[in-house]
């Protein structure tokens, strides 16, 4: 069995074929800058072992070129007979959907209903659909949302303190987001601690240029950092993060600035880029500290420390707290940000294993705290095989 596994952002595309049974990838890859000068598309191609790779242009290609370029190559690696449905990554469901639904017209418009609520994202995830319906309109097409697992949040943990009528009339609440991460990353950490599927507690921290937290009480969501919008939460590469709300405000009358405009400026010249005045890159940005730049090492500093309040808030929520999980490109690659956090919640009994911590980098995963205090890992994610194999979950042959 293979599984076409589509996530389609607002300019880019990145795609999977793979077995959701072992999780062997046969080609993946991805398209950048769609809709724009410069667009490319790489593609790997999995086989005996080796991959093989091709870069090219798409001469400003939009989603609908970058899917049949996908197509093209399935055709001439004589795979394209092998696919047997297409998952698609939806980010936002809003209340709708709690679970990975089969998309009927139906389930297209509630997604088009949600775009207010992610108007980034949502129109990449349909054109990406509706591309995909055409190439492949005789296969069933799947949508795992982003916001599903966090529907197990109960109203204490989802609800703003704000009128009524907003969240009646309008869905103004959390939604949360990074939920397949989450989903997946707390699996696999219950298999590696041999734990009870039905009675533990995790705190995953997915960290990469977006971040989030969640707590996990067994197996379900229970409380996550992200809100109605990726906006809220932590300081990320280029967002800011939790701010005071009457900041729009105050620069729409200080700064002759539109409330988009301040928005837009939260969302893409914020956070870790904003603090640093120099990278959303953490790599960069631990090297350029190491070298005495002061702004860089703000931003670290900023990052770690609101990182370490929100995950010891989140202990408030769990009946028991067996683990802090590491994950996403920062979460599974830096050291240096583990180790610093950990230092921040050495008084709630986390202490780094400074060999283990500096060796479990680049795919390797594993137990990085000291024997005896709370456990703290890093488990790599896996989205594309999450989101494979919730497909075949929704295939017939699956009952």
């Amino acid at each position: 069995m293979q599984i076409l596994v589509l996530n389609s952002g607002s300019s880019s595309l990145k795609f999977a074929l793979l077995d959701p049974g072992n999780g062997d990838v046969r080609l993946s890859g991805l398209a950048e800058r769609l809709g724009q000068e410069g667009a490319s598309i790489r593609l790997d191609h999995f086989g005996g072992g080796e991959r093989d790779r091709t870069e090219e242009s798409l001469r400003g290609g939009v989603h609908a070129q970058a899917v049949a370029r996908v197509l093209a190559e399935l055709d001439a690696l004589g795979l394209r007979q092998d696919v047997v449905a297409v998952g698609h990554r939806v980010v936002h469901g809003g209340e709708a959907f709690n679970a990975p639904v089969l998309i009927t017209p139906e389930v297209e418009q509630v997604i088009r209903d949600c775009i207010p609520l992610a108007p980034l994202h949502n129109p990449a995830n349909l054109a990406g659909i509706e591309a995909a319906r055409a190439a492949f309109p005789d296969l069933p097409h799947v949508a795992v949302f982003d916001t599903a697992f966090h529907q197990t949040m109960r109203p204490v943990a989802y609800r703003y303190a704000v009128p009524e009528e907003w969240y009646t009339r309008y869905g103004v609440r959390r939604y949360g987001f990074h939920g397949t991460s989450h989903q997946y990353v707390s699996g696999q950490a219950v298999k590696m601690l041999g734990l009870n599927p039905g009675r533990h507690g995790l705190i995953v921290a997915h960290l990469g240029n977006g971040c989030s937290v969640t707590s996990v009480q067994d197996g379900k969501s229970r409380d996550t950092s992200m809100g109605m919008t990726p906006l809220e939460g932590l300081v990320m590469g280029t967002r800011s993060g939790n701010v005071d709300p009457s900041l729009v405000e105050f620069m729409v009358r200080e700064a002759g600035m539109t409330a988009a405009e301040v928005t837009d400026a939260l969302n893409k010249r914020s956070g870790l880029l904003g603090l640093s005045g120099l990278s959303n890159d953490m790599r960069e940005l631990v090297e350029a500290a190491l070298g005495g730049h002061a702004g860089a090492q703000l931003a670290i500093d900023r990052f770690v420390y609101r990182l370490a309040q929100t995950i010891a808030s989140y202990a408030v929520g769990l009946n028991r707290w067996d683990a802090l999980v590491f994950t996403g490109g920062i979460g599974e690659n830096s050291a240096h940000i583990r180790a610093m956090t950990m230092e921040r919640l050495r008084s709630l009994g986390l202490v780094p294993d400074e060999r283990a911590n500096e060796n479990t980098v680049r795919g390797q995963q594993g137990v990085i705290s000291k024997e005896g205090w709370v456990t703290a890992l890093v488990v790599s994610t896996n989205e594309e095989l999450m989101i494979a194999r919730q497909t075949a979950e929704l295939l017939p042959h699956s009952a």
